[in-house]
């Protein structure tokens, strides 16, 4: 998808008028489903932090971390991914389908051109289960009903919520969706979560999200270790804690610390 498209010369949907996250993110990871617009915002908020290519593929490869733990240490068969993005490698159903072929996903996000690639290109195993909601994370309760057409919420969920809250600009709010979800979901579910800090040397966070707030949508907010601690009151923070998602239980040699915090919290 690019700006040489028929859908794109055509305008469809508006799409290619105004830069939008999931296909910026899709730009700093190497994919090909953004437009013009959104590698100009794209290259321009690398100039002024570049580290933002290495958040997007650290953040990345967290949740493959995450969702191999989940599947293969805690038993977690049933995964609710709020604010998905558009589809790219080593999508959630697709790690933890390889390790447990009958685990069921449901994918959650409001940008039509994520929902129409994921229907397209997001296939379950025979034996498990994915589906797709068209929701916003500022509403829990539909994502919840959504959800419940797929999961069974008597047995434990991984809520996964990668680079999603900070779309939601204020906390308190922020803090009520997380509490509203994992209020749903039974003891020995799991809350994944990665969120923007201007801590761990992300100082240029401020003026690359200022410019983003300015050319493209949604808005964006960065937060404190001790607001984002504030998000897992009642549950049980797993080992190392709230780190660099690049060094949650790194694999290998450890990528370099990223500017966003990473965390897996347990219902108990």
């Amino acid at each position: 998808m690019s700006d040489s498209s028929e859908e794109a010369r055509s305008g469809a949907a508006g799409t290619g008028t105004v830069a939008h996250n999931a296909r910026v993110w899709n730009y700093w990871l190497g994919g090909k489903d953004y437009y013009d617009v959104d590698q100009a915002v794209g290259d321009h908020v690398t100039g002024v932090y570049p580290a933002i290519g290495e958040v997007a593929r650290a953040d990345r490869r967290f949740l493959g971390r995450v969702v191999r733990f989940l599947t293969e240490e805690a038993g977690v068969r049933q995964f609710l991914d709020i604010g998905t993005g558009l589809p790219t490698a080593e999508n959630t159903h697709e790690v933890a389908q390889r390790h447990a072929p009958e685990a069921r996903v449901v994918y959650v996000d409001n940008d039509p051109t994520v929902l129409a690639h994921a229907r397209a290109l997001l296939t379950s195993a025979p034996e498990g289960a994915t589906a797709y909601a068209d929701a916003d994370a500022h509403h829990p309760d539909t994502i919840l009903e959504a959800a419940s057409k797929t999961l069974r919420f008597d047995r434990p969920v991984g809520v996964i919520l990668l680079g999603i809250l900070n779309f939601v600009l204020d906390t308190d709010e922020a803090r009520g969706i997380v509490r509203r979800l994992m209020s749903a979901v039974p003891p020995g579910s799991y809350l994944v979560l990665s969120h923007p800090t201007q801590e761990l040397g992300g100082e240029g966070n401020a003026d690359a999200m200022a410019f983003w707030n300015e050319n493209a949508e949604p808005p964006i907010t960065a937060r404190s270790r001790a607001e984002i601690e504030s998000f897992t009151e009642g549950l049980e923070l797993l080992s190392p804690g709230i780190v660099s998602c690049s060094a949650w239980r790194p694999e290998g040699e450890q990528d370099a610390e990223v500017a966003q915090f990473g965390l897996v919290a347990r219902k108990p």
